[in-house]
């Protein structure tokens, strides 16, 4: 699990987005903006960086490929303990000597990118040895084993890509012992239920679909290499999941972290030092402000009807052809809004394939999955996972999301969301920023370009398109309060699973994973919180350069660093501190023309398989 995900950006791997005691020093807030003398560009700096990322890669070697470093293809990460033990060790050495740059030592660019490095290495600490995730969650393994890049990405021609997963066949015996090795039990009974998901269904890929990918390679060696190793890595999959299924007896409720862990991961990973009593209190407002909206919304749409009909009445206008072609048209649709608006700079000719998700892939509904800054000429495609066949017709009806929620699924995925930010991610002059990009930075954007675009007016802004954005945002909502209750205030998972029924009109299955993926994914709360700080960084941005007026300059200055946490962000573009803001509604209820321009989401839209309906 990697708090920050490299370019290779896999919605589908979000579920994962966790990876890595100390205690991590606090980055000093005022370091990139502090007074100082002027200093020449350090040459020293940038090699210094460059080292890190090449130790990085070496001991994140999926990263590393699926950034497009193709020598480190199949290779998977050394999870033995002084593997990880030494991981740590060479973090905090590497942090030591970033840090030993000081303000007097670097220019004002240079200070920024250095506090921006120390908050990648926080946010490994934090993941690899506060967390205590390497002993107890499945998450902390699965988003480097994931084979998708392999069958997905034609980076090479199909038989070295072959040769590349044929390797990776080879290394999970090996790593899946290290895996079962490094949980002690008993275990939380969300986290083994996550892994017989994931480490099964990894089986059943291996079984079933692996070998059709490649079925068309003639090279007799090279299959019977692939025969060998796939069989090995079916009987290593499965054996980590039965492993996993025998530990339900002794299962615990044992997942919540902690306050003061959840506090540090928040400074860690994202410069965020809030109090987490006004966290909640701002999520809970946000989700109020959502709710008030979607009844007037409702009231305009479904006269007389309850919320939920409401809702229904929303979903039942499917997209014409299907949800991979109505996407498909609401990407040009999108697009050619952003142009006409004016809303911020598209660069480059870039175009985001929409394909259904192959069938290793569906546990989301929809996910994009991007180039590394190191390929060239490779597509980006969104993909959505089609219903399964062997559901009633009525539940795969109901899975195919309605126009409006489809709307703001494309809007987060690709125009203006994930796909365009990387656009401007892999445009920046230092390849650190292509490379490190945050979940809060990633998923804020994302969420909230939602929002902006419904308020820019986004398929005429009729009730029925704000319903579809607000279905959206009060799921981001509920995650929200959903983190910070089953972590820090003895929330259960039956309370967040009736939570997300009742306040963001989930049906009971996506309830039930919505609810367990906050105990292995804390950090989902990420979307709201990124998202709250970029409109209240937008607001203040803006009131000196003509409000609305100035929504593209404000957007194109914002995508034009990378990824790094939004309070360095907030730094650069306002001066002072870095610290962090979050956006709330006014006191006195306004109408939802008259509301500060905010912002939504609906990313990696998680509309499991398990799980039909709306």
């Amino acid at each position: 699990m990697r708090p920050v995900r490299l370019l290779s950006l896999s919605a589908c791997i979000v579920l994962a987005l966790v990876a890595c005691k100390a205690q991590t020093p606090a980055a000093p807030d005022t370091a990139a903006n502090a007074p100082a003398a002027s200093v020449a560009v350090n040459a020293d700096w940038q090699p210094a960086i460059d080292d890190f990322i090449a130790g990085y890669f070496t001991r994140y070697p999926t990263a590393a490929a699926g950034a497009g470093k193709h020598e480190y293809d199949g290779k998977l990460p050394d999870w033995s303990p002084d593997a990880l033990a030494a991981t740590g060790a060479w973090l905090k050495q590497e942090r030591a000597k970033l840090a030993a740059f000081g303000d007097d030592k670097l220019d004002p660019n240079q200070r920024f990118q250095r506090e921006y490095a120390l908050s990648v290495i926080d946010g490994q600490l934090f993941y690899l040895e506060d967390s205590g995730f390497p002993h107890k969650n499945p998450a902390f393994y699965a988003g480097d084993l994931s084979p998708s890049m392999y069958l997905t990405r034609p980076y090479a021609p199909l038989p070295q890509r072959m040769a590349a997963f044929a390797t990776y066949q080879e290394a999970l015996p090996k790593a899946a012992e290290q895996i079962r090795a490094n949980l002690k039990g008993p275990l939380p009974a969300s986290y083994i239920q996550y892994g017989n998901i994931v480490f099964g269904g990894l089986a059943e890929f291996f079984k079933n679909d692996a070998p059709k990918a490649f079925a068309e390679v003639p090279d007799a060696a090279l299959q019977a290499r692939f025969k060998a190793s796939n069989a090995k890595a079916i009987e290593a999959m499965q054996g980590l999941s039965d492993w996993l299924s025998a530990q339900k007896p002794q299962a615990t409720q044992d997942y919540a972290i902690g306050a003061e862990r959840f506090a540090k991961m928040l400074k860690a990973t994202e410069r965020v030092d809030i109090p987490l009593d006004q966290l909640k209190a701002i999520g809970e407002a946000d989700l109020a402000r959502n709710l008030a909206a979607l009844k007037a919304a409702c009231d305009q749409y479904a006269a007389g009807q309850t919320i939920n009909a409401c809702i229904d009445k929303v979903n039942a206008d499917k997209p014409q052809g299907g949800a991979v072609e109505g996407a498909r048209a609401q990407l040009v649709d999108l697009r050619k809004f952003l142009v006409e608006k004016d809303l911020v700079t598209i660069p480059g000719t870039e175009e985001a394939r929409v394909e259904e998700a192959p069938p290793f892939n569906r546990t989301n509904f929809a996910y994009i999955e991007i180039p590394g800054p190191y390929e060239k000429n490779l597509p980006s495609v969104y993909y959505i996972a089609p219903p399964d066949p062997k559901w009633p017709k009525a539940e795969q009806d109901a899975y195919v999301p309605g126009k409006a929620d489809l709307l703001f699924t494309s809007a987060h995925e690709v125009w203006p969301g994930h796909f365009l930010q990387f656009l401007h991610a892999n445009r920046s002059q230092w390849k650190f920023a292509q490379l490190f990009v945050g979940y809060a930075y990633a998923e804020g954007w994302a969420h909230y370009t939602e929002e902006m675009m419904y308020d820019a007016g986004v398929g005429g802004a009729t009730p029925e398109i704000h319903i579809g954005q607000l279905s959206n945002a009060l799921l981001r909502d509920v995650r929200f309060i959903s983190a910070i209750g089953l972590h820090t205030g003895g929330m259960t998972v039956a309370q967040s699973e009736q939570m997300f029924k009742e306040k963001a009109f989930q049906d009971p299955g996506n309830a039930r994973q919505q609810a367990a993926r906050g105990t292995y994914d804390p950090g989902y709360l990420n979307y709201t919180l990124g998202k709250l700080m970029i409109m209240q960084l937008r607001e203040d941005w803006t009131a000196s350069r003509g409000g609305r007026s100035a929504w593209k300059a404000f957007h194109d200055q914002f995508l034009s660093y990378g990824g790094p946490p939004i309070p360095l962000v907030r730094a650069q573009m306002m001066g002072g501190p870095a610290e962090a803001k979050l956006w709330q509604a006014p006191a006195v209820a306004a109408t939802p023309a008259a509301a500060p321009a905010p912002a939504q989401a609906s990313a990696d839209a998680e509309k499991p398989q398990s799980a039909p309906g709306g």
